[in-house]
């Protein structure tokens, strides 16, 4: 091991590639190694892995979206990265960011030399609130933590919490990732979506598409998009208003191209207004054995209680077996408040894998 009294710590910025194959590409791809192996080490299994190009894209399409991020390196080898993204807007306070330390080195002080980099990064970017997010094994705890809402707990002696609290935080949530056997049996799904379907009767139909979104959609699905700021449960966090036109669909959907995703949507249209008002998305890289994510997940507040959740969550499932059958689960996160939501992912037959705890702090 490296000898941390003779060598010491260096921060550099992390400056994204052209490519995941250019030659000044290695310290963004330990950067999604550090990424990968954190995740494995804290959260206990491989689900939330990703690929070089899916953390890429992003950075190159920044028009809505900033990120920035910084390595911090011990004796030539690069042992944590902070990254960070952020609202391309002048009235935006906030910015979110993912800390990652080797496992074997962390205590080292590499987590404080990045997060003084980020909160420096921050306050330069004119943003007083950070926030973040740490992942835990389903493990019941011995000294369970609570967050601000009061649903859910976290390890209170797990050293990624007490690091947080020294260093000004306050846990705001925690959120449940639950997984879904996709090579089981779907037959409480198809049952599920026959009885939702045939409740809401004519009001409201099923949409489908695989991205980019049809032009005739696009007006709505912004709509719907943009309601993920204002209609989710944010416990504590400070969650910023976002505005959604066409046009950012159109960009969303370039990023999502260029990260090598391939993107399972599917709505409910409510027919008397001709407005999407529920949808569902199911994410898959390059690699379709890996683990398929779900991404956005919402019914507007106007249209709950006529089982859309459950419409969108089981069409999709549904359909994603034609798109990706060799994916063996998806995973997703609700927070431990939204019950309503819960409950619907463990009629369908979504199980707790691990949980992550959402932090915040306001700088000075």
């Amino acid at each position: 091991m490296t000898d941390i009294a003779t060598h010491p710590l260096t921060v550099a910025r992390l400056v994204a590639p052209a490519s995941v194959d250019a030659p000044d590409a290695g310290p963004f791809l330990e950067t999604v190694r550090l990424a990968n192996a954190v995740c494995r080490h804290d959260a206990g299994h491989d689900y939330l892995d990703q690929e070089p190009a899916e953390m890429l894209g992003p950075w190159h399409h920044q028009e809505d979206w900033g990120h920035s991020g910084f390595t911090v390196e011990r004796g030539g080898r690069i042992v944590g990265a902070v990254t960070s993204v952020y609202a391309q807007r002048e009235d935006s306070d906030t910015l979110e960011f993912d800390l990652m330390v080797d496992p074997e080195r962390r205590g080292e002080g590499a987590e404080e030399a990045l997060l003084a980099a980020l909160e420096d990064d921050a306050r330069r970017l004119g943003r007083s609130v950070i926030q973040t997010w740490t992942l835990h094994r389903p493990d019941p705890p011995t000294q369970p933590m609570r967050p601000s809402t009061g649903w859910g707990v976290i390890p209170a002696d797990d050293p990624q919490t007490v690091f947080h609290l020294e260093n000004g935080f306050t846990l705001e949530q925690v959120e449940r990732n639950s997984a879904f056997d996709l090579h089981g049996s779907f037959d409480v799904v198809e049952r599920m979506l026959a009885e939702a379907l045939a409740a809401v009767g004519d009001d409201y139909r099923v949409v489908t598409w695989t991205s980019p979104t049809p032009e005739e959609h696009i007006d709505s699905f912004a709509y719907v998009i943009s309601r993920m700021s204002t209609d989710v449960p944010a416990g504590g966090l400070v969650i910023e208003e976002e505005v959604w036109d066409a046009d950012r669909v159109r960009r969303r959907d370039a990023r999502l191209r260029d990260q090598g995703l391939t993107v399972s949507v599917a709505c409910v249209e409510h027919v008397p207004s001709g407005r999407i008002v529920a949808y569902n998305e199911l994410v898959i890289g390059e690699d379709r054995t890996a683990a398929t994510q779900q991404f956005g997940t919402l019914v507007v507040k106007e249209h709950r209680g006529h089982r859309l959740g459950v419409i969108i969550k089981c069409a999709n499932l549904l359909r994603w077996r034609g798109i990706a059958p060799e994916s063996p689960r998806v995973s997703t996160f609700n927070a431990e408040e939204n019950r309503h939501m819960l409950d619907i992912n463990e009629a369908i037959g979504f199980v707790p894998v691990s949980y992550a705890g959402a932090w915040k702090k306001v700088l000075a």
